[in-house]
């Protein structure tokens, strides 16, 4: 089942589906789109960005469109994708925008834990959705919006209880903007100072903001340059100098220490020991 709402206007799209969308990602690919996959009642097996792993059930895991996935196996799945168009251009709180928490609070992969009572909740709004996809009318699109920001909300508040981000205050905020700024800059800003004076404050404040997360603001950085050179090594044919370019080292020597660095091998033996063991994953996100 693969339902979908299309509006040309705004070329907004929202998908609703089960696992048979997910078997169209049978190679992996940058996912495209927003993505919130549910697994309901068994286990979910996937890749994402070169990472296996197994989703259990009532559990969802939340995507970003820029994401390699691929879908192994599972079944009674709920899927919701959409694209910028449909959610992210509306005047949202900063939480529950496409630049929230959800998306942008923590440089590991969002997974969203449900209690009994959470699933009741979203599998009432699940079907309400699939009402509202079937009744096209002029306030069709209003509405679909209006539910995707309820789900996104109640998911939002659940990844915040589950990870005491309402303790952390406006840290959390900090570590957000931080994340999108690193998302946006990584390839060309590698340093800590450049990030600190968008967010007006001195690198050693920005660092002791990050003592109660587990990465300092560098290694966020250095983390999301591997993860991207890992990507370009394992989904393309670019050589480790043309990949240094590209995430911002005039040196490809130097983009070689710093990959060792992280991963004890150079980037052309990463690159060697993949066409040696394909089935070997080599991925840098961690999945809560």
């Amino acid at each position: 089942m693969i339902k979908e709402f299309k509006e040309f206007s705004t070329e907004a799209l929202l998908k609703v589906a089960n696992e048979e969308l997910l078997q169209l990602y049978k190679k992996s690919e940058p996912i495209g789109l927003y993505t919130f996959i549910w697994s309901r009642n068994s286990d979910l097996n996937i890749e994402i960005d070169g990472v296996t792993a197994t989703i259990e059930k009532n559990k969802i895991v939340v995507l970003t469109p820029e994401q390699y996935f691929k879908f192994t196996n599972g079944s009674d799945i709920i899927v919701y994708q959409f694209n910028r168009e449909f959610y992210c251009i509306k005047d949202h709180d900063k939480e529950v925008s496409c630049m929230g928490v959800l998306f942008y609070g923590n440089s590991a992969i969002s997974v969203v834990d449900l209690d009994v009572k959470e699933q009741n909740k979203l599998d009432q709004l699940h079907k309400v959705f699939l009402d509202e996809l079937d009744t096209v009318d002029t306030i069709q699109a209003e509405m679909l919006r209006m539910l995707m920001s309820r789900f996104i909300i109640t998911t939002t508040r659940l990844i915040k209880q589950q990870n005491n981000y309402n303790k952390l205050g406006k840290q959390i905020d900090l570590l957000r903007n931080f994340n999108i700024l690193v998302e946006t800059h990584f390839r060309k800003e590698h340093t800590v100072g450049f990030y600190a004076e968008k967010l007006f404050k001195s690198p050693k404040t920005l660092s002791n903001n990050f003592s109660k997360f587990k990465k300092s603001p560098l290694q966020v950085i250095h983390d999301r340059i591997i993860l991207e050179a890992k990507r370009l090594l394992i989904y393309t044919d670019k050589s480790a100098k043309e990949i240094a370019y590209e995430i911002g080292f005039e040196d490809a020597s130097h983009f070689s220490r710093m990959f060792k660095k992280h991963t004890t091998i150079s980037p052309s033996d990463f690159k060697k020991q993949l066409k040696l063991e394909p089935s070997k994953q080599y991925g840098l996100r961690n999945i809560r």
